[in-house]
């Protein structure tokens, strides 16, 4: 494949790594704002500043879930169909009482309590649903479980719902958010499950039921005192926030479907924005082009339109524009690793003199705060064929994608060409010495 060619792949602003059996994507501009929509939220829960991070799931489920009390995983599906920034504030408000209340320490503890060596598999059936917020995901290893021990195990899980709720609510409060957008999520919900969930026993699934779970979080809010609320952030936020639900849809949905939801007869910044993505995905670059500009007409210190029209430039072939709308995306946005990596690929295949230079100097300083597998990629492209600096960054890159061969390979090779005292050749033993996990 040709070097254009992986370019092409690699590019798009949406890169998606392999964790776990899911795909992480990866955009500056939606995770800035759910990390602003959230920081309130993470000091009411005593969760240090920057220390909260925020991962986007490429799913199209109506989820999400913290892990080790720091990493929100929210989902693309949640952040395409919920209706307010202060609905998303909301749900992590809730998830985030899950680990304020100890609920999986406290699920460890029962299972331990309660159930018997033979019981475990069961007991980790339940565990998943309790994570996915699934019934259906832990319903096989569920068949056949012991009726008394499931049972004291789903009511376990039902309870841990209705503290997360309360202790939710009380998170929005101190953060001085609204806490009625918990309102809207859980109609936004009845709304989806209500023809099934008339159909289920409560006491055989994990969760409240969604009627019993509005009919709570009413009843908590009535008292509780309400912060006023500033009018113009909010609205702000959810201009912001239409862009983003804009951007996902554009990139994830099919043009139909993009044109369902944004058709032409809407002007509206956020339907432009997904009509031009769409347009870029579909090839029809001209018509893309078009709406980015209008898009920065309207909103010239937006670095976002501007990011996008790099990645249109750069499909177009020409890499002259491509570098000077990264450039001003950059200028706007001075500290952003997905864009500075984005100019460094336009850089290394435009080549002019002092462009990998250039190159090296902005991947660098994208892997000093966010070490991906595209950035390395990108710096062993900015060294001659035959340097060792190339092949440690591959290994790097290999090292990243947890492939063990190849990472050792290249590390092998990096420092048969490198002094011993480069930064390279030891970081490349680091990578030899590695203790690899087992696949």
């Amino acid at each position: 494949m040709s070097v254009r060619k992986i370019i092409a792949i690699l590019v798009a602003l949406f890169i998606a790594l392999p964790a776990h059996a899911v795909s992480l994507i990866n955009d500056t501009e939606i995770e800035s704002l759910i990390t602003e929509l959230i920081a309130p939220i993470a000091t009411a829960a005593n969760i240090p500043d920057g220390r909260l991070r925020v991962h986007i799931v490429n799913d199209d489920d109506f989820n999400a879930f913290v892990m080790g009390g720091e990493d929100v995983y929210v989902y693309t599906g949640l952040l395409k169909q919920i209706k307010s920034p202060a609905a998303l504030q909301a749900v992590v408000a809730h998830e985030l009482g899950h680990t304020i209340g100890g609920h999986m320490a406290q699920m460890a503890s029962r299972m331990e309590s309660e159930m018997k060596r033979a019981m475990m598999i069961q007991a980790l059936g339940i565990g998943l649903m309790v994570a996915g917020g699934n019934p259906s995901l832990g319903a096989g290893v569920l068949a056949g479980a012991g009726g008394v021990a499931q049972q004291s195990m789903l009511a376990f899980s039902r309870d841990e719902e209705r503290i997360a709720d309360d202790l939710g609510v009380d998170l929005m409060t101190r953060a001085d958010l609204d806490p009625n957008a918990f309102i809207t999520v859980f109609e936004q919900m009845q709304e989806k499950s209500s023809a099934i969930e008339s159909r289920i026993n409560p006491s055989r699934v994990n969760h409240p039921l969604t009627a019993e779970r509005l009919k709570n979080v009413r009843e908590k809010i009535a008292n509780v005192k309400i912060a006023k609320q500033d009018k113009n952030k909010i609205a702000k936020q959810s201009a912001q926030y239409e862009l983003i639900r804009a951007k996902l849809i554009g990139y994830l949905d099919n043009s139909n479907m993009v044109l369902t939801k944004y058709p032409y007869s809407n002007k509206n910044d956020d339907a432009i924005y997904a009509r031009a993505i769409a347009n870029m995905r579909g090839g029809n670059l001209d018509a893309a082009r078009v709406g980015t500009h209008t898009l920065i007409s309207r909103n010239p210190k937006t670095p976002y339109f501007y990011e996008l029209l790099g990645d249109i430039e750069f499909q177009f072939g020409h890499y002259d524009d491509s570098v000077d709308a990264y450039e001003k995306s950059l200028e706007l946005l001075p500290d952003a690793p997905q864009i500075q990596t984005a100019l460094a690929i336009v850089l290394v295949e435009r080549n002019k003199p002092g462009d990998k230079a250039r190159a090296a100097e902005l991947t660098r300083t994208a892997i000093l705060s966010d070490p991906t597998p595209l950035a390395y990629w990108t710096l062993a492209q900015t060294f001659d064929d035959g340097d060792g600096r190339s092949d440690w960054a591959m290994a790097e890159y290999y090292n990243l994608n947890n492939d063990e061969q190849n990472a050792k390979a290249y590390a092998r090779r990096a420092r048969k060409k490198l002094k011993s005292t480069t930064p390279e050749y030891i970081k490349s033993g680091d990578i030899l010495d590695k203790k690899w996990s087992a696949k």
